[in-house]
């Protein structure tokens, strides 16, 4: 059992290196507290790798992979695109100081992160290795395994992430973090649907949709400043204005 627990820990941690999952963990760590992001990823792979190993040494079935796929990758756009609309000038969190911030975002950060954890998981290669495994291993030993390799390797990109978050500012972390989640989504769509692309021609597509939507919240920011400078402009001219018609 211990060698089972040591083999499942070691492919699960290898395959979780460089993956979109790790890299999920990092960015979220720059948008919420660590111990919420490490709660949630637990959760998410207890969970996971339970229903893998459940499919692996139970039943020997796939899932449906391409909607659960589809359904990551919508939660990943929406979390994208509403943490780039937190950065737009006149929103509410734009707004928030940097030490009130994490606690507003954390309110609801364990449900996003574990949902987002876990569409992204089901049907994803580390999910195979784990059925793989739990096909000519103890089912037990291959989960407990698969759970401690999966969140070690997302502990290591949550200690990035805090490594790095302390020296960004608020505001360039929530952009990074929600052009990435634009990033996963589109990456998470095209590995499902366009695989016969090959990888190097699905990580250059996936880049257009963050690159998009980059453009389009600089070109608000833009317009948002230049509206904020008129409106400077014309409450500084008005008490002169007043003067010339007083005299």
């Amino acid at each position: 059992m211990i060698t089972t627990i040591l083999l499942s820990f070691g492919a699960l941690f290898l395959a979780e290196l460089g993956d979109k999952s790790q890299l999920m963990a990092l960015t979220f760590t720059l948008r919420y507290r660590w111990w919420v992001v490490l709660s949630a990823i637990t959760a998410a792979s207890v969970l996971v790798n339970l229903i893998a190993v459940g499919v692996g040494h139970f039943l020997g079935a796939a899932l449906p992979t391409n909607v659960i796929a589809a359904f990551a990758a919508a939660t990943l756009i929406i979390v994208g695109l509403w943490t780039l609309r937190e950065t737009l000038p006149g929103h509410a969190a734009a707004d928030e100081t940097e030490s009130a911030a994490p606690q507003a975002k954390s309110r609801s950060a364990f449900f996003v992160v574990l949902s987002a954890f876990l569409l992204a998981e089901l049907g994803d290669r580390t999910m195979f290795a784990t059925m793989a495994l739990a096909t000519k291993n103890g089912w037990l030993a291959v989960w407990i395994g698969s759970v401690v390799g999966m969140v070690a390797a997302g502990g290591l990109a949550i200690l990035i992430g805090v490594t790095v978050g302390k020296h960004l500012p608020e505001r360039l972390i929530a952009i990074g973090s929600g052009l990435l989640f634009l990033y996963f989504g589109a990456m998470t769509l095209l590995d499902a649907f366009a695989a016969g692309l090959g990888t190097p021609a699905v990580l250059t597509l996936a880049a257009v949709l963050p690159a998009v939507a980059g453009l389009a919240l600089a070109v608000l920011r833009r317009r948002a400043s230049r509206a904020e400078r008129r409106a400077a402009e014309e409450f500084t001219a008005a008490p002169d204005e007043i003067e010339q018609r007083l005299a």
